[in-house]
């Protein structure tokens, strides 16, 4: 009975450090993992003119710049509810990041320009928005679930990943990881 106790054990840590390396990005560097992934090869979007926002093109991750994302979608509702806690985390973390969330719709076609500003407005965003039309940097960040979110750091290596929605403060813990680096 014992070895049944001491093997269920083990196979539960198992299962928390590969929750970790899923959470993470990457294998702990305690369990033998690399250091961190490989960095994400950089994408540029169409931005939205909207509060916050301007009209023109941002590059995910920034060069040289720590970078978060938020993956959004207007159809989304956790994706409006937690529009409130990513304005307090953008408030809070400021300048020290790229601040931006990116919708995969598509923008301009079956879905306006003007629907996004709407839904951007009425939920009280006020950073920088962007359309990922072909779903170039979503594949790239392995974005599957709405909302989520990635913490890239200067180097361009995803440092948190999550879905789901969060408090404020988990997100500024999420990007902390990304400035820290």
């Amino acid at each position: 009975m014992r070895r049944r106790h001491l093997l269920a054990g083990l196979a539960s840590v198992g299962v928390l450090g590969g929750a970790g390396a899923v959470a993470t990005g990457g294998v702990p560097n305690a369990l033998g993992g690399e250091e961190a992934p490989e960095p994400i090869e950089p994408v540029t979007l169409d931005t939205v003119d909207a509060p916050g926002s301007r009209d023109g093109e941002v590059t995910i991750p920034a060069p040289d710049r720590p970078t978060f994302v938020d993956f959004f979608g207007t159809w989304c509702p956790p994706c409006a509810e937690q529009m409130p806690a990513l304005a307090a985390a953008h408030d809070r973390i400021g300048d020290e990041v790229l601040f931006v969330s990116v919708t995969t719709e598509p923008v301009g076609g079956a879905v306006s320009e003007e629907t996004i500003v709407d839904w951007w407005t009425k939920h009280g965003g006020d950073w920088l928005v962007a359309a990922d039309v072909t779903a170039v940097l979503a594949a790239r960040l392995n974005v599957g679930k709405y909302p989520s979110a990635r913490a890239i750091d200067a180097s361009g290596r995803v440092r948190w990943a999550t879905s789901g929605t969060h408090t404020a403060e988990e997100f500024v813990e999420g990007i902390r990881r990304a400035i820290d680096r």
